[in-house]
């Protein structure tokens, strides 16, 4: 089969496009041929080996996982003995991120619990775009920041990958939902369902007044001071994506303005698992929340290419790779 082979840390263009053996599928596992798949920030952390931390998982000198990719969408080719959830023929959908990567290839071999079927109302490469971003977004507000119905919500860059969930997930949960973005990508923000959006190359979004329960902090460069004054007593700021400086000022100033005062302010990493899966699989076949893709891609030999566009910074929504042609 034809895959994705990371041997090195580096750009996209050390990647190489290589013929490798198929997968051997042990007992727990199912055998996924795969349609689709997206890419993520969790992408460039394996390709790159940055931030630095991100090595004591991902392997010290050269990276771990010679497979990166984890969301995928496909056909269950076959099982192993011990599946009972799947057989072949099943559309499914999954992140591969808990359970070894390996999802940038025509074929993958993962764990039972790694995937879940596919959303009924989604082609596949709609479905390759939601899981991880999807289920950070979800985890983040649902989990971390504890949303309930009625309250205020900013999501900050709600127009990418993470965001447009977030946007989508938080009116789900009955919250009302401000969102910052960009001038071109307001258009988008409305369309997902955001009750107010401002563009923050027209206004400054440390000087509004308006005070909110739980800020998603999904892209951006604000110091965490300005998302603290943003909060209500008691509010709680999730940075979920974001500069590194913004990372680790959470890290090593949250910890103090929790103990000094009524806010709670934290870093937050998505946690792949099946339950969640499922339950996106529900809101997205209620219509309740649906993937935005900003760009398709053709072909496993155009991931480098699609990575480079994702990195620059300005997807509106998902850039998805197809792996086999509809």
């Amino acid at each position: 089969m034809k895959a994705i082979i990371s041997n090195q840390y580096g750009s996209p263009e050390t990647l190489d496009y290589l013929d490798v053996n198929k997968p051997i599928l042990e007992d727990h596992q199912v055998l996924v041929k795969v349609h689709a798949v997206s890419v993520n920030y969790g992408n460039l952390v394996l390709l790159r080996g940055k931030p630095y931390l991100a090595r004591l998982a991902f392997g010290v000198v050269k990276p771990k996982y010679k497979i990166p990719g984890g969301d995928i969408a496909g056909v269950v080719e076959s099982v192993g003995k011990n599946v009972s959830q799947f057989q072949p023929g099943d559309e499914v959908y999954g992140d591969l991120s808990s359970s070894g990567w390996g999802g940038f290839a025509e074929y993958v071999a993962v764990p039972e619990l790694a995937i879940a079927h596919k959303p009924t109302n989604l082609s596949f490469v709609e479905a390759a775009a939601v899981p991880m971003a999807a289920v950070t977004a979800l985890q983040g507000l649902r989990d971390k920041g504890k949303v309930k119905a009625g309250q205020q919500v900013l999501i900050y860059g709600g127009s990418g990958g993470v965001g447009t969930f977030a946007v989508q997930i938080a009116k789900a949960l009955g919250a009302e939902v401000t969102t910052v973005c960009s001038t071109s990508k307001v258009d988008i923000a409305k369309t997902i369902g955001a009750d107010t959006v401002f563009d923050y190359t027209k206004e400054d979004f440390s000087q509004r007044k308006e005070r909110y329960d739980v800020i998603i902090g999904a892209n951006g460069y604000q110091p965490i001071a300005t998302y603290k004054q943003a909060l209500k007593e008691k509010g709680t700021f999730v940075h979920v994506g974001g500069s590194e400086t913004q990372m680790y000022q959470v890290m090593l100033k949250g910890p103090w303005i929790n103990l000094k005062e009524k806010k709670k302010m934290g870093n937050f990493l998505q946690k792949a698992n099946q339950k969640d899966l499922v339950f996106m699989k529900e809101l997205i076949e209620e219509g309740k929340v649906k993937p935005v893709i900003d760009r398709q891609y053709q072909g496993l030999g155009e991931i480098p290419e699609a990575l480079n566009y994702f990195e620059g910074g300005h997807a509106a929504g998902k850039v998805v790779v197809s792996v086999v042609q509809s």
